[in-house]
């Protein structure tokens, strides 16, 4: 059966294929009698408007592209419903990228929405791509970057306090009676990464008594975490850690894990906190203490931003707006 187009909703209708195209992009300059036979001619024929060939010739897509570090962390999908949240709303299509933390991919997925010509871009940077963003605001399409601050001034972005994050986890660590506390997560050059962890190391020396061990690895899944145990437990047992401060809930995980396959009671022998507060959290078989981050609402945030800024690029005001975090404290970090 051949596709339904215009001219024959035209031609069902009694009307012009111009006076269709109104109905449909500017319905307030066609009567009510008029519109009400185009929609029942559209209904009968079942035709369906192609939103993509009317983007192409107007040289604009309403779509908005997103990247993110890692979309198998729940973390990110809960930031990716804050932010569908609003775009429905907006009736914008959200097309999702994954760069896992990769530079080559991060790129390529920015190439292919400056190509797709995209309204806006929400991103959560991986390398240094602040050149590629401003060429991406040169030509029409809004950025705003989303759990990540910019050194530059030109693009607004929703982040969450990653030194409040560091500092409180590390404390609670501290007040349980911990001392030898092991941070383990990575890559550091991830900004969040050496946020928190800078702030756990700041909240051990004003502490007086504790001390971070920092064991880096190359991603922020269970396995890291897992790998980071071995380490750990591969040290003489005076040198060996009370605590674990995980830089995300994945790594918290794969730690708790490896503890409980290498007989390691936990909170015991080492007591765990995780960041992110994901829902695996509260439903391991030890309930993880975690930094909870307000994932929607920095979602949200960032999305109603950018569509501001869409709407009116040269009258929007580049915010930069912070979220705060909070501990969850579960049966990961408290001796009964």
């Amino acid at each position: 059966m051949p596709v339904a187009q215009v001219r024959d909703v035209a031609a069902r209708a009694g009307v012009s294929p111009a006076t269709v195209s109104n109905a449909l992009n500017h319905p307030t300059k066609v009567s009510p009698a008029t519109l009400a036979r185009i929609q029942a001619a559209i209904d009968e024929l079942g035709y369906i408007r192609n939103d993509a060939a009317r983007q192409l010739r107007a040289g604009t897509n309403r779509a908005i592209g997103m990247i993110v570090l890692d979309i198998a962390n729940p973390f990110f999908t809960d930031v990716a419903r804050g932010v569908e949240d609003v775009l429905l709303g907006q009736q914008r299509p959200l097309i999702m990228g994954n760069s896992s933390q990769e530079e080559h991919r991060e790129a390529n997925y920015l190439d292919l929405f400056e190509q797709q010509r995209m309204d806006g871009v929400l991103i959560t940077p991986t390398g240094d791509v602040l050149d590629r963003l401003r060429r991406l605001r040169d030509r029409g399409t809004s950025v705003v970057l989303v759990d990540r601050m910019t050194r530059a001034t030109e693009f607004s972005s929703v982040s969450i306090d990653d030194a409040t994050g560091g500092r409180i986890a590390t404390e609670h660590l501290l007040e349980t009676g911990r001392r030898r506390i092991a941070f383990i997560g990575g890559p550091a050059g991830l900004a969040q990464v050496a946020n928190r962890l800078s702030a756990a190391r700041a909240a051990a020396e004003a502490h007086g008594s504790g001390e971070i061990i920092y064991t880096e690895t190359d991603a922020m899944n269970a396995e890291a975490g897992r790998t980071g145990v071995d380490r750990l437990l591969d040290l003489p047992p005076s040198q060996r850690p009370d605590a674990v401060f995980a830089a995300n809930d994945l790594v918290a995980l794969g730690v708790l894990q490896a503890l409980t396959l290498r007989g390691v009671r936990v909170p015991d022998d080492i007591a765990i906190v995780g960041y992110d507060d994901i829902d695996f959290a509260s439903s391991a078989a030890i309930p993880l203490t975690s930094v909870r981050q307000p994932a929607h609402q920095m979602g949200s945030t960032a999305a109603t931003m950018l569509v501001d800024v869409i709407a009116d690029p040269a009258a929007s005001t580049v915010r930069h707006i912070t979220l705060m975090p909070e501990l969850v404290v579960r049966r990961s970090s408290q001796s009964s």
